[in-house]
């Protein structure tokens, strides 16, 4: 019963396209982050420099999430998602042409023409991020919420396993300007494919806000919710502390001398994992014991890093970032569902824009910290104390929001 309910969501159509979408969108930022990060320290050889590539896409994506969110509960949702599209093609282009006309500009300047291009393309996902979310249960009626969060996170995942190793691979065998030109086509095919989706009309808003009050309600609405706002916290935290992936070409260079190929392999690593936890996850989703499972992830997570930051073996480290990403993957799935089944339709944009807030931009503030922490500490200090700290945040977690703790999802569902 369960599995047929998992499979009968393909029976709507628009799903279907949107779920094939944005399994290519995934792909072609996941190939691009891997060409960017190998290519930025080559450029400049500097671990910051690495840091400051997350920097780069996470301040501009912070200061217009609020008003994206505010943004995606008033105007069609579809179109949002189609112009953003149009910019992460436009940025994808403009890395493609660095490597030919525009090459001469590295030459010059370095990774700073780079990091632009990434500020561009961090305003547009600033932007796409709430579109997505709250148009995804549009689509889909309520009963079919926890499958589409976990199928949203099957194409995630997918994406993002095949992302870095098809982007490492490219760039070892053909050479850096045909990785680009395959990241300009993968993210061309997604902004085709919503021509492809129907438009759906917004529910009425009571009473119209101005957009400083309309950012006060989502705001209230997700600090009032101690399941919502504790789930946000603890994925935000286990992120920006606990993720090594801005480091991930020191480790492949310098630490496990596996080259760009290698790279491409220790990327997937983590997202291969997420990506069998998250099929498995549209079978059974975790809507019992939520809570506990919930921390017991984010704990398992942190674990994973630890052995990671310690190791030297090239096959240890792959299996720790797979562990971590099985882990990962509950984590994302539960609290997508928090999100989806505990939001009123009306506030979908701003409630996820928050979420982005606390999350999304932890991955490349995250990539920041990790890149001054290793400045500091060295790329190895660095990853065990972002472990450590992902570890005890957890038993503060478990301490202090009894309510996250005792989450059962079928009750809500």
């Amino acid at each position: 019963m369960k599995k047929n309910l998992s499979l009968a969501i393909f029976k709507h159509r628009d799903f279907r396209f949107f779920i094939f979408a944005r399994f290519f969108m995934v792909l072609a930022i996941n190939i691009q982050a891997t060409i960017v990060g190998w290519q930025v320290y080559e450029l400049t050889g500097s671990v910051l420099d690495l840091g400051l590539v997350g920097l780069f896409e996470a301040i501009p994506s912070i200061i217009v999430s609020l008003y994206a969110g505010h943004l995606a509960d008033l105007r069609d949702r579809r179109n949002i998602i189609v112009v953003c599209l149009f910019f992460l093609l436009v940025c994808s282009l403009t890395l493609f042409a660095f490597t030919g006309p525009l090459g001469f500009l590295l030459e010059t300047y370095k990774a700073y023409p780079i990091f632009l291009v990434i500020l561009v393309s961090g305003i547009a996902r600033g932007f796409i991020s709430p579109a997505i979310f709250s148009f995804v249960t549009q689509l889909v009626p309520r009963e079919h919420y926890p499958h589409s969060a976990a199928w949203m996170g099957t194409s995630f995942q997918a994406g993002a396993v095949i992302g870095p190793a098809l982007g490492g691979i490219v760039y070892g065998t053909f050479g850096m300007q045909a990785a680009y030109a395959l990241d300009s086509i993968c993210i061309g095919l997604p902004f085709l494919l919503f021509f492809w989706i129907a438009k759906r009309s917004l529910p009425e808003r009571k009473e119209k806000e101005a957009l400083k009050d309309s950012l006060l309600v989502g705001l209230r609405f997700v600090l009032k919710n101690e399941v919502m706002l504790g789930a946000m916290a603890l994925d935000m935290f286990a992120v920006l502390f606990g993720g090594a992936v801005a480091l991930l070409p020191v480790y492949a260079k310098d630490i496990l001398f596996v080259g760009s190929e290698g790279l491409g392999y220790l990327r997937a690593a983590p997202s291969l994992g997420a990506l069998l936890m998250a099929y498995y996850l549209t079978y059974k989703p975790p809507l019992e014991k939520s809570g506990r499972v919930l921390l017991f992830c984010v704990f398992g997570f942190g674990v994973c890093m630890l052995v990671f930051g310690l190791s030297h073996s090239f096959l240890l480290s792959l299996f720790a970032l797979f562990l971590s990403g099985v882990f990962d993957s509950v984590s994302v799935v539960v609290r997508s569902t928090i999100m989806q089944t505990m939001t009123p339709e009306e506030m979908r944009g701003r409630v996820s824009a928050i979420n982005k807030v606390f999350i999304g931009s932890s991955n490349e503030i995250g990539a920041f910290e990790s890149g001054v922490s290793a400045k500091i500490l060295g790329p190895v200090g660095s990853v065990v104390f972002g472990a450590t700290m992902t570890i005890l945040i957890v038993f503060f977690t478990f301490r202090f929001s009894p309510k996250l703790k005792e989450l059962e999802l079928k009750n809500w569902v």
